[in-house]
């Protein structure tokens, strides 16, 4: 064996010697690219980490395999008039510490998800107003009709108000705070799992919850959820049995996966868009060699980069073929692309746009990238380096782990990029959310949660009256027609980059039965595992 293998399987060894236990027949290991850090429910709104904290907290909708809204913690629901949604909540339930869930922890939890710190500000309209009707009915008052409410609330997940107030964790837990708060090491929910320990970007043990309000699907009692960031390492250990369920699968390891003895990948198309963005906002760039001036506030500049992108390429060579190229901010499930056509590749038409915009030499400029997050993150942005050198345009790629990534370029970070890529799936699964979220303008005095996510900074007046009228219109084709114009509308600016949606791959013992939903979100309360 040659030195370097050998160092990989010590390596190998001692991860799992100090992170996975031995085998248990009602014990499922589960290990994720990326970290767990925070368990503060509001503080990174990110499937991956919604996923896990779906465990042991819960909302008062829920969504079923099939991505259908379903009652959780509000067994019902009515709109008594189009601006007043009237919830009644779930009796008997109660939080993992015994505490009782009533609608003061809704109330709560409606002002807590929308303050200073929170990742999750648009669940609740910003002039919503919760109102305690009685100890298990609460009124949500809207200023305009919303019929896509409560499609925003499956991870709006619902704290405990008593608990919260005990132990100083009203406010959010920020996610660049550098201090960790109780709520973030610490949960108190009302799901199916408890958490027996967590250390923060090493390992979570979940227990299941004896007092669940909910008869359980599953059959496990504890969940031990580690990181490995190492795609090889990650794989290897699914083969040799040590974890039991991995997601993602490296593109290049389905096959191999596919043709063990003991595992499989189950394998589906996501509804995740993955996407390029440039700092619109700001009149000079954080990070490039241009001062006085922000280059990407030519639109001239933004067609050049986005003709500069070979998304084919990147399906072929970096993706193996497991991605869809896209047109639009959405996949075609949530909204059909068939009128839309992506602009064509050109790097040449690329270079003249930048001489026009009086960048004939080009520019330099960094890229923030996460590494562990999505399939194949850093090598889609290392392979966009490349495309982009060939115009002239030198990018410096900061990859990093997501806990970095994303404190540094959402919301609470200050939106500090001047180019990325992210990731998003609608948690509405509707078109809405984009349009408000990722391309509503930012600081918006009639609704300051408007372009949460807007990391680019793109705003078009227009843009937003159009997504405004979106929202209120229950008429489908009428709906439809409305999101039309404002894609064309910022197709127009060239506002974002859209590259594809990635196909799922999750490796999965062949003793684990588990249910795949195209949200990506591993949601281990169906999962059941066979005795050894």
């Amino acid at each position: 064996m040659s030195v370097s293998r050998s160092l990989f399987a010590a390596t190998l060894a001692g991860m799992l010697a100090l992170t996975v236990s031995p085998a248990s027949s009602q014990t499922l290991r589960y290990a994720n690219q990326g970290e767990l850090k925070s368990l503060d429910p509001y503080t990174l709104n990110e499937s991956t980490t919604s996923a896990h904290l779906g465990h042991v907290y819960e909302g008062l909708v829920a969504r079923d395999k099939d991505l259908k809204i379903i009652p959780a913690l509000a067994e019902s629901w009515e709109t008594p008039e189009p601006t007043r949604w009237r919830f009644h909540l779930r009796k008997g339930v109660k939080f993992h510490n015994g505490d009782p869930f009533t609608a003061d922890d809704v109330v709560f939890s409606a002002e807590r998800v929308r303050a200073k710190g929170s990742n999750f500000q648009s669940r609740v309209p910003a002039d919503a107003k919760a109102v305690k009707v009685d100890d298990y009915t609460v009124d949500f008052i809207l200023s305009s009709p919303n019929p896509i409410l409560t499609a925003l609330w499956a991870t709006w997940y619902i704290m405990d108000k008593k608990w919260a107030e005990a132990n100083d964790a009203v406010a959010p837990t920020p996610a660049a705070a550098t201090t960790p708060s109780y709520a973030s090491l610490h949960e108190n929910g009302t799901g199916p799992f408890m958490i027996e320990s967590h250390q923060p970007g090493v390992k979570t043990v979940f227990k299941a919850n004896p007092n669940w309000w909910r008869k359980p699907e599953h059959n496990l009692k504890e969940i031990i959820f580690t990181p490995i960031a190492n795609p090889a390492t990650r794989v290897a250990a699914l083969l040799s049995g040590e974890v039991d369920v991995i997601e993602p699968v490296p593109v290049q390891d389905i096959e191999r996966v596919k043709a063990s003895p003991n595992a499989t990948v189950l394998t589906g198309p996501e509804l995740r868009t993955i996407f390029v963005g440039m700092d619109q906002a700001r009149d000079e760039l954080l990070y490039s060699n241009v001062k006085g001036k922000n280059p990407f506030k030519d639109v001239r500049v933004r067609e050049a980069v986005y003709r500069a992108i070979d998304v084919d390429l990147i399906k072929n060579r970096v993706m193996r073929g497991l991605s869809t190229p896209s047109a639009l901010m959405v996949a075609p499930e949530i909204f059909p692309s068939k009128d839309f056509t992506r602009p064509k590749f050109d790097p040449d038409a690329a270079k003249k746009l930048l001489a026009d915009a009086g960048y004939a030499s080009g520019f330099e400029v960094t890229m923030d990238c996460p590494n562990d997050r999505y399939v194949n993150d850093a090598a889609i942005c290392q392979a966009i380096v490349g495309m982009l050198a060939r115009i002239n345009i030198k990018v410096d790629l900061l990859a990093q782990p997501k806990a970095l990534y994303f404190a540094k370029v959402l919301k609470p970070g200050g939106y500090k990029t001047s180019l990325f890529m992210l990731g998003w799936t609608p948690d509405t699964l509707d078109s809405q959310n984009v349009l408000h979220d990722i391309m509503g303008c930012r600081d918006d005095p009639k609704d300051p949660n408007r372009g949460e996510a807007n990391l680019a900074g793109y705003c078009n007046k227009q843009f937003d009256e159009l997504a405004d009228k979106v929202l209120v219109e229950s008429d489908k084709t009428k709906r439809d027609l409305l999101i039309k114009q404002a894609f064309e509308v910022s197709m127009k600016d060239w506002a974002y980059i859209p590259l594809h949606q990635q196909a799922l791959a999750w490796g999965v013992s062949k003793k684990v039965k588990l249910t795949q939903r195209a949200d990506n979100m591993v949601m281990l309360y169906w999962a059941t595992k066979q005795d050894e």
